[in-house]
């Protein structure tokens, strides 16, 4: 575990997510505490990460997806070699992989017309 990330306010943070009973308290929090941007960006690490560990290239997670190959590298050096955060969680959801909308995004990862 990374010392410099563990302290008192950062402890406070993860037992009060610990505390959430349900996914609309969940939503309630991070509706306060992150922007939409913030939030869709974690969620988005989580989806490749499983889409990572279910064995797809980065070239197909980018065209399903629209995540930047940096994000994917960034995701894929976690799982390669992180805290295995990413393991536990899709562990614990009992997730091998996930298969995201098939929405076309363009490069921004914004969705398009097309």
């Amino acid at each position: 575990m990374n010392g410099k990330l563990r302290d008192d306010s950062t402890d406070m943070l993860f037992q009060g997510i610990l505390s959430l009973k349900n996914l609309d308290e969940c939503y309630a929090l991070f509706e306060d505490i992150c922007t939409i941007a913030e939030i869709k960006s974690l969620a988005q690490r989580l989806q490749v990460a499983a889409m990572l560990r279910g064995g797809k290239t980065y070239t197909e997670i980018c065209d399903l997806t629209g995540v930047s190959t940096a994000t994917i590298s960034r995701v894929n050096r976690s799982l390669e070699y992180g805290a295995d955060g990413y393991k536990i969680v899709l562990d614990n959801l009992g997730i091998e992989e996930i298969h995201p909308d098939k929405h076309n995004h363009d490069k921004t990862g914004k969705e398009s017309d097309k």
